[in-house]
């Protein structure tokens, strides 16, 4: 199985349950995704990288952003295109993206092509010219379809994450979030970063692996955590 396959099954099995909420604390931002909202940014993404910069399978990806829920869909995107994300900070990717703390870094590894999230609510463009040859993702992807389909299926065994000087498979990856033992139906709150390799695993997939759900905080005030776990019915604070 891939992690595709794994936000595929929970979609066809819940498409309404919330997947992923998204908290600011710092801007008192919040966002709820449906399994099916998050699969559909994850397809209009997917298909913006296969269809509008023309990757292919094997490609490599470099995420530069902070804990966000648009880190999560550009994980599932990625994966989806069958693209390898580069979490070791190494090596020359093809596609770099970034949000707006870390352009300078981004334009600085040359990549064919730089995407930039301006990170605002429900996803907006950017209010202010980018760099040239950056293209702000908020204005690509809104053209790009709700339903994916790659033009080479991807592979269990696929390349699709290096880091720490390991290249996993998709299957490997199913299998380390399977084996991180979430009881089913886990609702997880954290403040990792599901773009990271301190949180892919626990941040994303491993929630997507027993179909549950994540409540991802930015900028935490502590002392809303309580408040939280109960409103949001949190079982693994």
């Amino acid at each position: 199985m891939t992690p595709a396959q794994l936000l595929a099954a929970a979609r066809t099995a819940d498409p309404a349950s919330p997947f992923l909420t998204f908290y600011n604390d710092a801007t008192d931002e919040r966002i709820e995704l449906s399994l099916t909202s998050f699969d559909n940014w994850v397809a209009k993404t997917a298909n913006l990288l296969q269809d509008g910069l023309g990757t292919e399978p094997g490609e490599r990806v470099a995420i530069l952003l902070p804990p966000h829920w648009q880190g999560a869909v550009w994980m599932l995107a990625a994966w989806s295109a069958g693209l390898i994300v580069d979490l070791s900070g190494n090596g020359a990717p093809d596609v770099v993206v970034t949000g707006p703390d870390t352009l300078d870094e981004a334009v600085a590894m040359k990549a064919r092509d730089t995407l930039a999230l301006a990170l605002r609510p429900l996803g907006g463009r950017f209010t202010t010219p980018l760099p040239a040859g950056v293209l702000d993702y908020g204005a690509e992807v809104p053209t790009y379809g709700d339903h994916f389909a790659p033009y080479v299926p991807v592979a269990p065994s696929d390349l699709a994450l290096a880091v720490d000087g390991t290249e996993l498979t998709a299957a490997d990856l199913v299998a380390r979030a399977t084996a991180v033992g979430l009881d089913a139906g886990a609702r997880v709150l954290t403040t990792a970063n599901p773009a990271a390799k301190d949180g892919y695993l626990d941040a994303l997939l491993a929630p997507l692996a027993v179909r549950g759900s994540i409540v991802l905080v930015r900028n935490p005030k502590p002392e809303r955590t309580d408040r939280r776990v109960a409103d949001e019915r949190v079982t693994h604070p």
